[in-house]
């Protein structure tokens, strides 16, 4: 019998922590900050985004651990399947895949959108209007042609693909850093914005917001057989990824609240270019921090393809979804079918207009969130089923890490619910989620409700370090 095609171990640990870091830094804060700082004032943004990185970090421990331990392709696929069964693993599977697909169709919208505050007169062709958002062919295509380029990159392999998230990183770091030190030692205009605007009600909004803006780090997980590190070092950088996010977050509120008073920010559509510009007054450097954020784009795009790609070939690969899914390509050892559908979607996604940002930021929340619950569950039902498991790398002493973890996911999760502060937008944003969850329920009812088990190629997998 011939051996099963093996992912390639080239990932280095700066690939890995670009990968993580990149993905979660992504595109949100050039066109969400100044929403945020408008929602809650800057205290309350930065209280919001304290809280979601404490949540954050609490689920990133319970993925460390898990990773260290069950280092296979699919992450939370493996990490739910071994603790609650097969189902449940679809369930945690499915969410996070909708998480991912989202981010991916999210920044094929969000690229023509920041070519037009670079080419504000560049609309041409006028094709429809989606929930009062004219789509012209000219800004649907350079989405459409951006989406091509980003899934041809990683077809072709993960290690350039790494390399190319790397080098895009260091450039938006060292433009971001600009911007925070800028605010730092900036005098704040003097109709600066209130530090707390609409109590818990604008923290909860902008709260709300955090899971999308914090996804990535889960990234790690589902390269984990293309890593090239000891397993307990994998954990590390994870944490390490959730910590730089969350400084990188409140770094770009503060810059923005300190450069921006309340007439910039209500008359910006990207507040962090403005506060760029302000800082330096320099129409120069707004446009510099653009081409930063077309780099944040990028490099979110590209480690979410990586990441989606891997969690719906895992799923294939255990007859959850169509076998044509879980194909690896002979050469270049990445799972090109899974790839191409993933890039289908997202040269799609700009024919459905710029409205698809917001829709997409909180359906795809919500299933992200889903899945960090079901494996901060699965983090303790192994605590204390599997107490004799191998962990290089351990979360704490006990299970009081994964008990937090599921109390901040149930609790965020709960408020995309009706009726709450932060309930999804009837009907587009439940469309897709309830959309997305009708496709599944087909595929999760011919799922088998198998045990865990690791085959003889799996178990090697634990003695290559």
């Amino acid at each position: 019998m011939s051996e099963k095609p093996r992912f390639k171990r080239v990932l280095s640990q700066f690939d890995i922590l670009a990968l993580s870091f990149g993905a979660m830094i992504g595109w949100g804060w050039v066109v969400l900050t100044g929403s945020w700082i408008q929602s809650a004032g800057v205290l309350g943004a930065i209280i919001a985004f304290l809280i979601g990185g404490v949540m954050v970090t609490f689920v990133g421990l319970t993925y460390s651990e898990l990773t260290s331990a069950m280092p296979r392709v699919g992450g939370e696929h493996v990490f739910v399947h071994r603790a609650l069964g097969s189902r449940w693993s679809f369930v945690a599977s499915w969410s996070i895949a909708l998480g991912y697909i989202s981010v991916v169709a999210f920044e094929a919208v969000a690229l023509p959108t920041v070519v037009e505050y670079l080419f504000p007169d560049y609309n041409a062709g006028y094709l429809w209007t989606v929930a009062g958002w004219d789509v012209y062919l000219s800004w649907a295509a350079v989405g459409m042609v951006g989406a091509i380029v980003i899934t041809l990159l990683n077809y072709f392999g993960v290690k350039p693909a790494a390399t190319f998230q790397f080098i895009a990183t260091t450039l938006l770091v060292l433009v971001g850093l600009t911007l925070i030190v800028g605010g730092v030692t900036t005098t704040s205009p003097a109709d600066a914005v209130p530090s707390l605007l609409g109590g818990w009600k604008g923290i909860m909004t902008v709260l709300i917001m955090t899971p999308f803006m914090f996804v990535g780090f889960d990234v790690i997980p589902q390269a984990a057989e293309e890593i090239n590190l000891p397993y307990r070092k994998i954990g590390v950088v994870l944490v390490v990824s959730v910590i730089m996010a969350t400084v990188w977050y409140l770094g770009m509120i503060f810059g923005v609240g300190q450069s921006l008073g309340e007439a910039q920010l209500a008359a910006t559509s990207l507040a962090t270019a403005d506060a760029m510009g302000a800082i330096f007054n320099s129409t120069t450097a707004a446009q510099i921090l653009i081409l930063a954020g077309i780099g944040g784009i990028l490099t979110s795009w590209n480690a979410f393809l990586i990441g989606g790609s891997r969690i719906l070939y895992a799923m294939a690969d255990s007859g959850m979804l169509p076998r044509w899914l879980g194909k690896l390509h002979p050469k270049y050892k990445t799972p090109s079918n899974a790839i191409l559908f993933i890039g289908i979607l997202s040269v799609a996604a700009p024919l459905f207009g710029r409205r698809m940002l917001v829709w997409l930021v909180d359906a795809g929340g919500l299933a992200i969130v889903t899945a960090y619950l079901l494996v901060a569950v699965s983090f303790v039902v192994l605590r204390k089923r599997e107490p004799e498991l191998h962990r290089p790398f351990r979360a704490g002493r006990g299970m009081w890490v994964g008990v937090v973890a599921i109390l901040l996911s149930a609790g965020i999760a709960l408020q995309y619910m009706p009726k709450m502060p932060a309930a999804l937008v009837w009907p587009y944003e439940w469309v897709i989620f309830g959309g997305w969850w009708l496709i599944g329920l087909y595929f999760l009812f011919k799922t088998p409700n198998r045990p865990f088990s690791l085959t003889e190629q799996d178990q090697s997998i634990h003695v290559l370090k």
